[in-house]
């Protein structure tokens, strides 16, 4: 559409002010807006992620004792006793071997015995044991190595460990003399580790309790 404007009432000129863009343009603009809108693809944002629920067993503790072992200790009474009957031989190395196996949390404590002898010495076994928890360090966010000394007589170390490990927890008991016990704590899943922190600290605590009431047989 056009306005005509007159500069002056006896008409000497005629000047012809355009006061819109043309028509065409006008189309133009709107059928681009158009085909840009229906190209676009919609965004989506993606909802948090969810862990399934895990229900927690109740603290009970029941007695280890075993005559193929020469100690004794408390362990959850949710979890249950494998003796390790197999080996790569066929057999175990010794009868001591066994898991403590957790299914309800997809993991398991494996746990070895070995005699203090001249051939596996108390110092080489020790520091296997400082050898397999920094095979962890790569991985690992931190790593906390916390003596033990127990009021029975137990001396030991045990490894506290962060991050997407294959262990979060190790630990080795002895009297440094003749008996020499090894623990580590596996999942067997991938979750993310941030998922299992909560699973992680509830077992650690059972381990605690485990390491605490340690006792070898007299």
């Amino acid at each position: 559409a056009f306005i005509f404007a007159y500069h002056n009432q006896h008409m000497k000129k005629d000047k012809f002010i355009s006061a819109t863009p043309p028509l065409t343009l006008i189309l133009g603009l709107f059928i681009v807006c158009l085909f840009t809108q229906s190209c676009e693809e919609p965004i989506y944002t993606p909802k948090p992620r969810g862990y399934p629920k895990v229900v927690y067993p109740e603290k009970k503790y029941e007695k280890f004792e075993e005559d193929y072992c020469a100690f004794t200790f408390e362990y959850p009474a949710y979890a249950r006793i494998d003796q390790d009957t197999s080996y790569f031989d066929g057999r175990s190395k010794h009868a001591c071997w066994f898991d403590i196996s957790m299914d309800q949390f997809a993991a398991k404590i494996h746990c070895s015995y070995v005699p203090i002898t001249k051939e596996h010495t108390f110092e080489k076994l020790r520091d296997d044991a400082f050898t397999m928890a920094n095979e962890h360090i790569v991985k690992a966010n931190y790593i906390d190595e916390i003596p033990v000394n127990t009021k029975a007589g137990v001396k030991g170390m045990a490894f506290d460990l962060e991050g997407p490990v294959a262990s979060p927890f190790m630990f080795y008991l002895t009297d440094e003399a003749e008996h020499y016990f090894r623990g580590a704590l596996y999942f067997n899943t991938r979750s993310n580790p941030d998922s299992l922190a909560p699973v992680i600290k509830f077992v650690k605590e059972d381990l605690g309790q485990l390491i605490a009431t340690f006792k070898w047989n007299d």
